[in-house]
């Protein structure tokens, strides 16, 4: 099966975390969220999921170069940024589509889903 990226863009400079949103709402979010990665589960298809701290927590390192070159922030400058991630098995293109309406419905958010890449045969 082939392994799809949902990714969860954050439109915001500001850089909420979950500590900003008022908690009866992040009850319902992490119920929803909850519900939603426990029908992954039982269909076989959750591989993997996570958030991730706010792009100011980030460092770049580059070790293109004859030395490492450690940046603070993000490699790149944006409005928005990836907030958190799950990696999902689907069958394909339609079933990740599927998967990924529900995790928008879940979240109240938008949503993108990639596949990952597959070494050539």
């Amino acid at each position: 099966m082939t392994q799809y990226f949902l990714s969860l863009p954050h439109d915001s400079e500001e850089e909420p975390t979950m500590a900003d949103i008022d908690p009866a709402e992040l009850q319902e979010l992490f119920a929803a969220v909850g519900a939603f990665n426990t029908a992954l589960e039982e269909a076989g298809a959750f591989v993997t999921a996570g958030g991730l701290q706010p792009p100011s927590t980030a460092t770049t390192v580059d070790c293109s170069g004859d030395s490492p070159v450690l940046t603070p922030g993000p490699f790149v400058e944006a409005k928005e940024y990836l907030g958190g991630f799950w990696i999902i098995e689907a069958e394909n293109d339609d079933a990740a589509i599927e998967w990924t309406k529900q995790a928008s419905r879940a979240l109240r958010s938008r949503v993108e889903v990639r596949a990952l890449q597959e070494a050539p045969a």
